[in-house]
């Protein structure tokens, strides 16, 4: 019989690295663009500053994803290669750690023991790197997908501001930039509680009040220091 189920668990790596980066790349070009031109500069000026901010921004997450997620690869490695060696060295104490795991799911001892030696036969390591260290291969660290989603998505996302400051007119730049950067964010709220299955309008709000905040208080840092040059 089929198993008919769809889980999204196996989603959460590269789910949260893409939002993260989508959510920065709008947010942190949209506040960059306001807090510029509430400082009364040029349109050159201001497609100059939003241009480096996409690309700053997408090395920067590329790089801050890369080396976190790599850090904690190398901790699960550091832990399954520790587990190894305990599992060498004391097989017996291993098993019954495992059993006493199981009984406190749920099973009863005899079902415990039998299910932990039967597992440490198939796959002693994986087993314990399973149900002790709670590491498997769908949760797995991948430094390399987390760099790479979200350096795309903060590109992508950095485009959309960019993209309403070259095509309406310096009069309407920054309501129209903030008024279409917040569509933009309830967008990615729907998309990303879609493809998580998780609840939409929570998410809507989520991401586009922490956006309407930042972009608030960079237009105000750039209207004071603006007006104070």
């Amino acid at each position: 019989m089929r198993h008919s189920e769809r889980h999204r668990t196996q989603r959460t790596g590269w789910l949260r690295a893409s939002v993260l980066g989508a959510n920065d790349g709008i947010v942190s070009t949209a506040s960059l663009v306001l807090g510029v031109a509430a400082a009364d500069a040029s349109t050159k000026a201001i497609v100059v500053a939003a241009v480096a901010g996409l690309v700053a921004g997408a090395m920067s997450m590329a790089a801050g994803e890369y080396v976190s997620v790599s850090s904690q690869a190398d901790t699960e490695r550091a832990d399954i290669a520790r587990e190894s060696k305990e599992l060498n060295a004391n097989t017996n104490q291993e098993r019954e750690e495992l059993m006493s795991i199981y009984v406190q799911r749920g099973l009863d001892r005899p079902l415990a023991s039998s299910v932990a030696t039967q597992l440490m036969m198939h796959d002693a390591l994986g087993a314990h790197a399973r149900d002790e260290l709670g590491i498997s291969d769908t949760l797995a660290a991948k430094p390399v997908q987390a760099a790479l989603a979200s350096a795309g998505t903060f590109a992508a996302g950095a485009a959309l501001p960019l993209s309403v400051l070259v095509l309406v007119p310096h009069a309407a730049l920054i309501w129209g930039v903030a008024g279409s950067s917040l569509l933009f964010l309830a967008l990615l709220g729907v998309i990303a509680a879609r493809a998580g299955g998780a609840p939409v309008l929570p998410s809507v709000l989520r991401v586009s009040f922490w956006g309407a905040l930042a972009m608030a208080l960079t237009a105000a840092a750039g209207a004071l220091f603006g007006a104070s040059a």
